[in-house]
């Protein structure tokens, strides 16, 4: 078939309109030349798609009251069991604290207060202080509205509905020539050349069958990044979210995240008896990280042998009925509408893939090792380590995609012209994206369902290097069904099924990763338990695993994780500084 490309130039292209993304086009367009052209494009509409709008817990930040940036750090570090790029952390502590009152004061946005005017910082599971600003249990809406509102303002171009499906770089590969897209709205290419280009796409660990990202998040930028030869980290270290709604297989609301400010508030997980069971599992309980508390849960179903009841429930009904519809009024309006009375009665919940912690290689700067790109957000590894924190997602996304936009715009001020792409490689990308449309249209749907069955069953929240090569095959075998799986060409123009194809292809190529990066860590760190390897190995010698693909073969290997700031054992509290300042439960 003939194909038409669109070909057109910009200066800044920033691919995805989250926390990240938005940060990157307003602080681009403010340390920029004048008269820098930038581009944010994005796969849906600007404000209304993505992980940031979904956060509903809130944001950590270290705001006084004897919390520090340094208690900050050493929670990012102890949570990701060591494993965390420390300069990374480092900068994610100290800059949210910046970031924060950014968001306030000059980007307008409303948090909780306290009596006295201060904001509200409400507790999280895994953490030392009580350092979560929040609006609510509706954050992200709050932060994401108003970013948006100072794009819509600014002389940025927006590219809505606009899938991303390939970096091109130059014919040496030292260098990002530019993006490939699929108009969604005519089905149309378009190669936009690019001097610097920011990735922000999120991750969106949709493969699993509990997953709390809206379906569309399917590891597109991460795909693209592997495609290209760029190093991924950490890709065995998906977060499982403990507590997701479980409402039944007709609706998408199961696997929707029931926050974590129900367990610091003082939920209760119960089992079948009305049995409290996370202190049989971890001193803190309920307010365990998440990789326990999801574990915890996840043994305690193994356990059940009543085929009417999936998960454990979580109880709040104790803190008061009307305290916790005050306090939590959008996912008590959730759960009624999913039958269930959050505030007074109990809610089934089963743990919920969430949050990716793997991702493309960066510097505290968001440089990756190819010129002209710069990753943010849920794309780019390092920050977490083995686990994230409640409350540091949406802080590392602005925090980095501002970090993002201020050094393009410096960054570019030193760059030549546009760079030439390597036509090659965008024809590889554009065969690629075609190949569904010569062959017989088949059931994609029920090939996302099977890969689903196979990541929860075999790479999921407890895993065996048996289960591990089991996924491996069951996913090469749905890989290749997909290959030769088809859709109707016959209208391109917003044509879902093609695009769940390509969603489809993106899913299995990461999928892939994550169960080879698991079978080659020997031992549980964080979000990654390997029940034949329990234990989590010294912490002296920590490793990070790496993914590169190489040709037709991907090639992973260990690199030793440079304690840069402090070392496992130590501490940059002063001495005599409490242990927690959280009140037990």
């Amino acid at each position: 078939m003939k194909i038409d490309i669109e070909r057109e130039d910009t200066d800044i292209l920033i691919l995805g309109s989250g926390g990240a993304g938005l940060f990157a086009a307003l602080h681009a367009q403010q340390t920029a030349p004048a008269g820098t052209r930038i581009t944010l494009a994005v796969k849906g509409l600007v404000g209304k798609c993505g992980c940031t709008r979904m956060v509903q817990g809130g944001y950590n930040v270290a705001l006084g009251g004897g919390d520090t940036v340094e208690r900050h750090f050493m929670d990012t570090i102890q949570g990701g069991k060591w494993l965390p790029n420390q300069d990374m952390a480092w900068r994610l502590s100290e800059q949210a604290v910046i970031r924060i009152h950014e968001l306030e004061n000059e980007i307008g946005c409303f948090f909780d207060r306290n009596p006295d005017g201060s904001l509200h910082q409400k507790a999280f599971a895994g953490q030392t202080a009580d350092r979560t600003v929040h609006k609510g249990d509706l954050t992200g809406i709050e932060i994401i509205s108003r970013l948006m509102e100072h794009v819509l303002a600014r002389p940025i171009r927006r590219l809505q509905e606009h899938r991303a499906i390939g970096l091109v770089p130059t014919r040496d590969g030292a260098s990002l020539a530019g993006v490939l897209f699929i108009d969604m709205r005519t089905g149309g290419f378009r190669f936009i050349r690019a001097k610097c280009v920011m990735m922000g796409t999120g991750g969106g660990p949709t493969m699993y069958k509990y997953h709390t990202p809206s379906g569309d998040k399917t590891m597109d930028g991460l795909a693209m990044a592997l495609r290209v030869g760029l190093p991924l980290r950490d890709m065995e270290m998906v977060q499982f979210h403990p507590t997701g709604l479980l409402a039944g297989d007709h609706t998408r609301m199961t696997g929707t995240v029931l926050e974590e400010g129900l367990r610091g508030a003082g939920g209760q997980l119960l089992n079948a008896r009305g049995e409290r069971f996370m202190f049989d599992y971890d001193q803190r309980g309920e307010r365990a990280t998440r990789d326990v508390v999801s574990r915890g849960i996840y043994a305690e179903m193994r356990k059940m042998n009543d085929p009417s009841q999936i998960g454990m429930f979580i109880s709040m009904a104790h803190l008061g009925p009307e305290n916790v519809r005050r306090k939590f009024a959008g996912m008590v309006r959730r759960c009624a509408d999913s039958g269930f009375d959050l505030a007074a009665g109990k809610v089934e919940v089963v743990p919920t893939a969430h949050y990716f912690m793997g991702g493309v290689v960066v510097d505290p700067d968001t440089r990756t090792a190819m010129e002209g790109l710069y990753v943010a957000g849920e794309d780019a590894g390092g920050a977490h380590g083995s686990n994230r924190l409640g409350g540091n997602g949406v802080a590392n996304s602005t925090v980095f995609g501002g970090v993002a936009g201020d050094v393009m715009g410096m960054d570019i001020r030193g760059m030549g012209g546009l760079r030439d792409p390597d036509e090659q490689v965008l024809a590889a990308e554009i065969e690629r994206a075609i190949r569904p449309l010569s062959r017989r249209p088949g059931h994609i749907q029920e090939l996302r369902h099977k890969l689903q069955e196979a990541m929860w069953e075999d790479v999921g929240v407890m895993r065996t290097g048996a289960g591990l090569q089991r996924g491996q095959k069951r996913i090469a075998e749905i890989h290749a069904e997909l290959m030769e799986t088809g859709v109707d060409p016959s209208n391109l123009a917003f044509n879902l099924t093609w695009h769940d194809w390509l969603n489809m292809a993106s899913l299995t190529e990461i999928s892939d990763v994550i169960a080879k990066a698991g079978e080659l860590r020997e031992n549980s760190r964080g979000a990654h338990f390997r029940e034949d390897f329990p234990e989590p190995g010294a912490m002296e010698s920590s490793y990070f695993t790496v993914a590169r693909q190489q040709g037709e073969d991907l090639v992973l290997a260990r690199e030793e994780v440079q304690f840069t700031i402090v070392r496992p054992g130590e501490t940059i509290l002063p001495a005599g500084e409490p242990e927690t300042l959280v009140a037990a439960q």
